[in-house]
């Protein structure tokens, strides 16, 4: 009763940005115990945001620290935090059974969190050259187009918005919008259009996007004057095009068990609660005029305050009752590693709160690692060093071995205790989010690991060919890290798949080589034939999918 006991909670919250963070705090504080987990990174799109000036109360900051606030302000209460994929959910009797890759959770409520993903336009071109000049997050990818002309197409918040943030980068950046003004704010509208170096276009509809390995040519049309538009960068250079056209909710778990529009968007009562008993929703998962960090942080305070009289309803009649420990430290792991160490002192590396979370996940450790360095004498494959032995000197189950890099950038192996590859390598020093990826990986190959759902499971086990996946990300992009879990779980469970992992920053070569103007970016090996390159972040079973198209082609 007890191990049932420790994995049940009064309500688990899917989904760790502003209005599962909100939840997370309003549940703990009542002194319900509350779990939030999320897949990628904690604090959802908003974290993509260079400076949130509208957030009632709060100085000009960006939407990464406004967010962490509310996490450390949760954490204060007594909330838990999961780093995590839910795989699916089920209706059991009273309760929701919640099948995650880190194991079988129990909970009275479910309130989904799961917020929207970019949504695609559909333009000729945009597919073909998606991470080759078309990309959707300005944070991540901005900087790949420095000194070159830039397109946004879209007229919402985002476009306003991110159009500004990539005149850091870009030489022009040029809005072609359908409609005939921004539908954001005219606050938030007004230094886009003031800005120096953009150019706006009204009733502009992209009609195709052509060139050779990058976009060359951009075709586009006036829909009041029906006048065709061409453009042609100087001496023949290629742009980049960024897509801010709204997002589609990330509804998947909600199917078959809530009611959503025809957009897809969840749909709920006055109180976001859906159609299935002890199922809520908040965000912008939800069906809502407004998509705002202040109107999903709404959301989650009206969710958190009906979950709780949910919950106490269903105890009094069930007697069933969640172990609570009010306002104090959370007793799963903070797996967001990344934060933290980017906040420790230099000449530590890791904060005190950071060294607490990473003995937890050693303490996990059934099996001893090698961390086999390869090194030249600059100072990248200095600060690979002190990264690794900080962390061997935290564990013994960590041992860290030299020798001289043939390689272009210095790297991690890691090895098991016999010697033989777990699967996982990176190319630089696995700091900033891919700091979090790493640890992950180390778990995975030195324990049972996180969980994976049994068909996927199945489906590793019959991998016969050797695939090698070779992963370019940047340590600030939200999105990689999802990727990078994913395929070295995969690598840490079969012997027929290994990994590598670089920074886009110092793999100069295989950027080139590629033309990769997104992250993340990864090619699959299959028998030494590699194919054409995939973009954008996946999960276990996707990754598999992918694995199971027979037909390699060479990139």
């Amino acid at each position: 009763m007890e191990a049932a006991a420790k994995d049940f909670y009064d309500c688990i919250v899917v989904g760790g940005g502003p209005a599962g963070l909100t939840a997370g705090i309003y549940l703990a504080r009542a002194c319900c115990r509350v779990l939030v987990i999320e897949r990628a990174k904690f604090g959802g799109q908003i974290t993509i945001t260079q400076e949130v000036v509208n957030y009632p109360g709060a100085e000009p900051m960006s939407g990464t620290a406004l967010t962490e606030r509310m996490k450390q302000q949760a954490a204060r209460f007594g909330a838990e935090f999961l780093a995590g994929e839910v795989l699916s959910l089920a209706r059991e009797g009273d309760a929701w059974r919640v099948e995650t890759n880190r194991g079988t959770l129990t909970a009275t409520a479910v309130l989904l969190a799961t917020g929207a993903h970019p949504r695609t336009v559909g333009f000729d071109g945009e597919e073909a050259f998606r991470g080759r000049g078309v990309a959707y997050c300005a944070t991540c990818d901005g900087e790949f187009f420095t000194g070159k002309e830039v397109f946004v197409i879209g007229g919402g918040f985002a476009a306003a918005e991110e159009s500004v943030f990539l005149t850091r980068y870009a030489k022009h950046v040029t809005i072609l919008m359908p409609t005939d003004d921004f539908t954001c704010a005219e606050g938030t509208a007004a230094p886009t259009k003031a800005h120096e170096k953009i150019s706006i276009h009204y009733h502009a509809v992209v009609t195709g996007l052509e060139g050779d390995a990058m976009p060359r040519v951009l075709r586009w049309r006036d829909t009041r004057t029906g006048e065709e538009h061409t453009f042609r960068a100087e001496g023949g250079d290629f742009f980049g095009v960024f897509v801010f056209a709204g997002y589609e909710p990330s509804t998947q778990l909600a199917k078959g068990f809530a009611a959503l529009d025809e957009l897809g968007y969840i749909l709920t009562d006055a109180g976001k609660k859906t159609s299935a008993e002890g199922l809520y929703a908040a965000g912008d998962v939800c069906e809502k005029p407004l998509r705002q960090v202040v109107t999903a942080t709404g959301d989650g305070a009206l969710a958190a305050t009906e979950i709780e009289k949910y919950v106490h309803a269903v105890e009094e009649r069930t007697g069933r009752r969640a172990l609570r420990t009010p306002h104090a430290a959370p007793q799963h792991e903070v797996r967001d590693a990344g934060t933290a160490a980017e906040a420790a002192e230099p000449e530590d590396l890791f904060s005190g709160e950071m060294r607490a979370q990473l003995a937890s996940v050693f303490a996990r450790f059934t099996r001893s690692l090698q961390l086999e360095l390869h090194l030249k004498d600059d100072a990248t494959s200095a600060e690979l060093a002190r990264y690794m032995e900080k962390l061997a000197e935290m564990t013994p189950a960590l041992s860290v071995t030299r020798q001289a890099c043939a390689e272009a950038v210095p790297f991690v192996r890691v090895l098991r205790e016999d010697g033989t590859p777990a699967g996982i390598a990176f190319h630089g020093v696995p700091g900033g989010h891919e700091f979090t990826s790493f640890v992950l990986g180390l778990y995975n190959a030195a324990s049972d690991g996180q969980s994976v759902a049994p068909e996927d499971r199945r489906r590793i086990d019959a991998l016969r060919t050797p695939l090698h996946l070779t992963i370019l990300v940047s340590l600030s992009c939200t999105m990689c890290p999802e990727l990078v879990t994913s395929a070295q779980r995969i690598a840490t469970l079969s012997p027929f798949v290994t990994t590598d992992v670089y920074d886009i920053h110092l793999a100069t070569d295989l950027r080139e080589r590629y033309q990769v103007m997104s992250v993340p970016c990864f090619l699959i090996e299959e028998a030494g034939v590699a194919r054409p390159p995939e973009f954008g972040r996946k999960s276990v079973s996707e990754l598999l999918d992918l694995f199971e198209r027979r037909t390699p082609a060479t990139a």
